[in-house]
């Protein structure tokens, strides 16, 4: 599933196409994916001016000038390709319709959003503005890591006390936004903080070092245009290319790229998901 850097790097990709202009026609060429498209989904869209962009955790938001936004999450394999751009960052011809080109969006500038998206495990809903933070999808979700309000004092009043591991405790949204599998490993192998350690036997020193370097993680993803390693494409249909600098996610029995570690990377299962760390560096 789409991380934090590839949802950022999708909604990056879409703002300059979308913002500022009017949405001039709307094709749904299906009445579900994950859950059902939202009611008259084609006429509340049609004619509205596109506010701006943004994303909150994994999900990304299209602020419309009737009051609503569009809410939109990749899911497993879902893909947002650009076309006809008119200002010529992507390519110029619309392709081909294929089969599961479920939503498309064409702008009056010219742009063709297209929403592809083969297991349907992605959504859409039309969410009113006012409010939003309290809808059910958004309410419980704790604050974005590159966000003044994500610090180490926040992980520790949501850690104190707490027995579940590390790895567990980062993943859940309602610690903290948008991050997953991918940079959690990486972030917790660049704090050399064991994945399965108590999140409440962390010191205040280490989780102040770990909030540094999840920032740092998520920024070098983004500039990396993300990680591709199934279905995620750019907006532009690029590869992204962070999966290149992965220091220990799916890298199990290659060696620790720490100097002078010499121990090979290992892989455990917590939770159903693979877990990947250096024995010797992360404590």
């Amino acid at each position: 599933m789409p991380e934090l850097p590839e949802v950022e790097t999708v909604m990056r990709g879409m703002a300059p196409a979308m913002e500022g202009d009017v949405i001039a026609r709307v094709q749904v060429n299906r009445p579900d994916l994950r859950w059902p498209l939202p009611t008259n989904m084609q006429a509340r869209l049609q004619g509205q001016k596109v506010i701006a962009l943004r994303r909150r955790a994994k999900y990304i938001l299209c602020d419309l000038d009737g009051g609503e936004s569009l809410l939109i999450h990749l899911g497993m394999s879902g893909r947002v390709l650009i076309s006809g751009d008119p200002l010529g960052r992507f390519v110029h011809d619309h392709p081909a319709a294929e089969k599961h080109d479920h939503i498309i969006i064409e702008m009056k500038n010219g742009t063709r959003i297209t929403y592809n998206d083969p297991r349907r495990f992605g959504a859409m809903d039309l969410i009113a503005q006012e409010g939003q933070d309290e809808h059910p999808l958004l309410a419980k979700i704790g604050p974005e890591p590159l966000g003044n309000d994500f610090d180490a004092q926040h992980l520790i009043n949501r850690f104190q006390g707490r027995a579940t591991p590390m790895k567990s405790a980062l993943l859940d949204q309602k610690n903290v936004a948008g991050l997953g599998n991918i940079y959690v490993c990486e972030a917790l192998f660049r704090a050399g903080i064991h994945p399965a350690r108590k999140a409440g036997n962390v010191s205040a020193t280490r989780l102040d070092d770990l909030v540094r370097h999840i920032r740092d993680v998520l920024r070098d993803a983004i500039e990396a245009g993300g990680s591709s390693l199934k279905d995620f494409r750019q907006a532009d249909g690029k590869l992204g290319y962070f999966q290149h600098s992965f220091d220990v996610y799916d890298r199990e029995a290659q060696p620790c790229r720490n100097a002078g570690c010499g121990a090979d990377i290992a892989r455990v299962t917590q939770s159903g998901r693979s877990t990947f760390y250096c024995p010797n560096c992360q404590r």
